[in-house]
């Protein structure tokens, strides 16, 4: 891993989709939703600057970040290449900025995206996951991780899996870029607005860090080029919890996307 080292991963075929994780996450983060979405798209997949398998970016900046992404991303597909992209959490964030800052997005996707300035509606104290693994206790750690999971990430008991867990697990230890503050400040309704072109948003009914019948009307009003969606029994990390129904909503949305790429093919 050189300096400036942005890890990518390539699924599939057909027009280019890329998918962005979110924070504490990796590319592990979509492990639900790769194989029905590469039926139909060549999916990059990033462990973002500082996250996974990949070296943080040169400043602890949200603009360093996309920067990176935005570099590693072209050298990919080039420059001229339309792109879809979807975000989840911070990387909606991200995806936001990387679409306003590349020019060539075909259609952006955000899912539970941070940043949004609106009431977070947490549901009790996350546990330190550090203490637990500097303890040396493995059960210890996954009882904490799985307990951050149901609190934040994830809202039916059936969804917080061995799986997920372990996903959750590798992600946090390999996290080394902090997004909180950068989520917290707020910022993607104004970046949003300076984006004209088809755009998905989507939260989990239950997304604790958010209200989506308070916040998707706000986004909605008078962009006609938005669609909204609450996705029934989900919490945040709706990829993973709702995906067969993201994996619908998301190959819906970026059919235009595909036709338009066979055509020029």
């Amino acid at each position: 891993m050189g300096a400036g080292h942005v890890s990518w991963r390539r699924f599939g075929s057909g027009a280019p989709l890329v998918l962005l994780h979110g924070g504490h996450g990796s590319w592990r983060h979509w492990l639900r939703n790769i194989e029905p979405l590469a039926q139909a798209h060549t999916l990059w997949v990033p462990d973002m600057p500082g996250y996974g398998d990949s070296s943080p970016p040169s400043q602890p900046s949200l603009a360093a970040l996309v920067q990176a992404l935005q570099h590693s991303l072209d050298a990919l597909v080039g420059a001229a290449t339309p792109v879809g992209l979807v975000g989840f959490s911070f990387g909606g964030l991200v995806a936001t900025h990387l679409a306003l800052q590349r020019g060539p997005v075909a259609r952006l996707a955000l899912l539970g995206p941070a940043a949004h300035g609106g009431a977070r509606r947490p549901r009790g104290e996350l546990q330190s996951w550090r203490a637990a693994q500097r303890s040396g206790d493995a059960q210890a750690l996954h009882e904490v991780m799985r307990h951050n999971l149901l609190l934040h990430m994830l809202h039916s008991e059936t969804a917080a899996d061995d799986a997920a867990v372990q996903v959750h697990t590798q992600n946090c230890l390999a996290t080394r870029f902090h997004s909180r503050s950068i989520s917290l400040a707020g910022g993607l309704l104004g970046a949003l607005d300076r984006y004209s072109g088809p755009t998905l948003l989507a939260w989990g009914e239950h997304d604790v860090t958010a209200t989506p019948a308070l916040l998707l009307p706000q986004v909605l009003a008078g962009q006609p080029q938005r669609q909204g969606h609450v996705l029934t029994g989900a919490g945040h990390w709706v990829a993973w919890e709702a995906a067969d129904a993201v994996n619908a909503l998301l190959s819906d949305f970026f059919a235009p996307q595909r036709a338009s790429f066979k055509a020029q093919s």
